[in-house]
């Protein structure tokens, strides 16, 4: 036999071998990079006011193309949205002064219908990418960015001042400048709420989706390539079918973006939990799984690493992450009384030159009738409210406190929440003109639809959160079914309760807008209410008139929230809070 030796380094020389697992990547990526190469033309078009088309073609084979073009604005404005969270958020927790003025706009923001939005930006993109598709395309992800981003900004602001007192004192410690600070203290304390809220957003956007491609601005119609435009054509032509076939591609959509998107970023998220605590069920992604086991990952990682490095470096001149020295207490108040003033002086001005607008163009006159129909749609609003808590709040405890029930039916409650209820409104509408129901009480139906799951969802998160020993406890002690509920079922699930109550309401609001006016085969139902009004405003190009709509919603909004929802949360926290 003869005798053969291995050279040195033979094993370092030997070519990697070729894994399955980076080949499935790497035809990932490059189907990611192909799709956007082939959307990217269609984005920046020419455009022409006065024959833009007001449809797109509802031919089946058209949908992937169109379901293409609306993930795309989807994500686009997902990405926005978490800039703007991150910038905002971090200026109203870190800047005392600002932090006055940037929870209440925020406030207000969140409170502006979506419609309020479009109907004033529409003009001002189309105006800055003259003769461009690309105003269109701004304007209809801009009305996205605002059906996802302050949800978002609100969960990790409330992540940012919430931080545990040890951590901020560790990074003070460590003399970690602002840059390092944000990365890798802030952000990673607020990754899973963000994570959470951003999930709950998204879904959110689909709702508006066809009023943000198919816009209606001064009575002309603007269609955009999407899933949205192409339901909003169908809904109008009496298309039952293709509207079939639309629902389907959502569902799909909606589907594939948790499994492909969602579910890897949950449970990567679970790293960024604080302390010894872990979820009661860890999360679990495939994908997530594929990408770790693959090397891809890893081999692009470097140059990144180096940069991130390199900006640690260029912002450590600009200050460490330390609380804002003393002052003295004189030159403190004056700069408390500059920033005021000036702040007053902002918003004395916007609120004049509104009033003058009103006054030049509608006149004051049109405020009562606006909250007369103001408090009709507040009417279905409650009803909608009374009526899911009593449905969804039983099956919502049943669901939680149930694992195995709960593992089967998650999925199904997140494809429910997330799939935009509208695009179901055609058959709705048919079942209205068939048996004769006004749409002053089949709006309700309609408006619920895209609002109800809220209240399901959060209330199956917090019973799922009950200590095993409680209910342990009272299995013990023989409580009865009645008093469990009293003492321990209904306090527990309380907070999760008003937090999908508060959000419950903030959706039928706006779900109003695209509820108490709808049309089915060239034929309009309006139903008497706010939403209505605003609509038929947007429509007609009465800007007045949407200016007038906008400010009593807010004012509804703001006003609820502020006499009732924000008691409700101190009582959850005060009383009912299991921490």
């Amino acid at each position: 036999m003869p005798f053969t030796r291995a050279l040195p380094g033979a094993g370092v020389l030997r070519r990697p071998h070729l894994r399955s697992i980076d080949v499935l990547v790497a035809a990932a990526v490059a189907v990611f990079l192909y799709g956007l190469i082939r959307l990217a033309p269609g984005l920046d078009r020419p455009f022409d006011v006065g024959s833009a088309p007001s449809t797109v073609s509802t031919d089946p084979s058209n949908i992937p193309y169109y379901a293409a073009r609306s993930l795309l604005r989807m994500f686009i404005a997902l990405a926005f949205s978490v800039v703007f969270t991150f910038v905002y958020a971090t200026a109203a927790a870190r800047l005392r002064r600002a932090e006055k003025v940037l929870l209440p706009v925020l406030d207000i923001l969140q409170s502006v219908p979506i419609l309020g939005f479009l109907s004033v930006t529409v003009t001002l993109f189309i105006a800055m990418f003259h003769g461009s598709t690309l105003g269109l395309e701004a304007a209809s992800i801009f009305a996205i960015f605002t059906s996802q981003a302050w949800n978002m900004t609100f969960a990790f602001y409330y992540a940012l001042v919430s931080q545990p007192t040890e951590l901020d004192e560790a990074a003070r410690l460590m003399r970690l400048t602002k840059w390092e600070r944000f990365w890798k203290l802030d952000v990673p304390t607020g990754m899973i709420p963000l994570v959470w809220n951003g999930m709950m957003s998204f879904g959110g956007g689909w709702f508006f989706l066809a009023a943000s491609e198919a816009i209606s601005v001064n009575n002309k119609t603007y269609a955009l390539p999407g899933i949205g435009a192409y339901v909003a054509t169908a809904v109008e032509d009496g298309e039952l079918g293709n509207v079939g076939w639309a629902i389907l591609a959502m569902a799909f959509m909606v589907i594939g973006v948790n499994f492909l998107f969602w579910r890897p970023l949950v449970a990567w998220a679970e790293k960024f939990r604080l302390g010894d605590t872990a979820a009661a069920e860890t999360p679990r992604s495939v994908t997530l799984n594929v990408l770790r086991r693959s090397t891809i990952p890893a081999t692009i990682a470097p140059p990144f690493r180096l940069l991130g490095r390199g900006l640690d470096r260029l912002t450590r001149p600009f200050g460490l992450a330390e609380h804002p020295l003393h002052r003295p207490e004189l030159r403190r108040r004056a700069g408390d009384v500059a920033f005021t003033a000036a702040v007053v002086a902002v918003v004395a001005f916007g609120a004049y030159r509104a009033a003058h607008y009103i006054a030049d163009n509608t006149g004051f006159g049109a405020f009562p009738d606006a909250f007369w129909l103001g408090a009709v749609t507040f009417a279905r609003v409650i009803v909608i409210l009374v009526v899911g808590t009593v449905i969804w709040v039983p099956i919502g405890v049943w669901i939680g406190m149930n694992p195995r029930v709960s593992r089967l039916a998650q999925p199904v409650v997140q494809l429910l929440a997330s799939f935009p209820a509208n695009f179901l409104f055609p058959f709705a509408i048919a079942f209205f003109v068939a048996t004769h129901i006004s749409l002053n009480f089949g709006g309700i139906l309609l408006m619920s639809l895209g609002a109800q799951w809220y209240i399901l969802f959060n209330v199956i998160a917090g019973a799922s959160a009950i200590p095993n020993d409680l209910r342990d406890s009272m299995t013990i002690m023989g409580v009865s079914r009645r008093q469990r509920w009293q003492r321990l079922i209904l306090p527990a699930v309380f907070p999760s309760f008003v937090t999908g109550g508060i959000t419950a309401a903030g959706g039928a609001w706006n779900a109003s807008i695209v509820s108490e006016v709808v049309s089915y085969n060239h034929n309009t139902l309006e139903a008497t209410g706010l939403g209505a009004y605003i609509a038929d405003a947007t429509t007609t190009g009465n800007f007045a008139g949407v200016l007038v709509g906008v400010i009593v919603m807010s004012t509804y909004v703001v006003g609820l929230n502020r006499l009732f929802w924000r008691r409700l949360y101190r009582i959850a926290e005060t009383r009912y809070s299991l921490t």
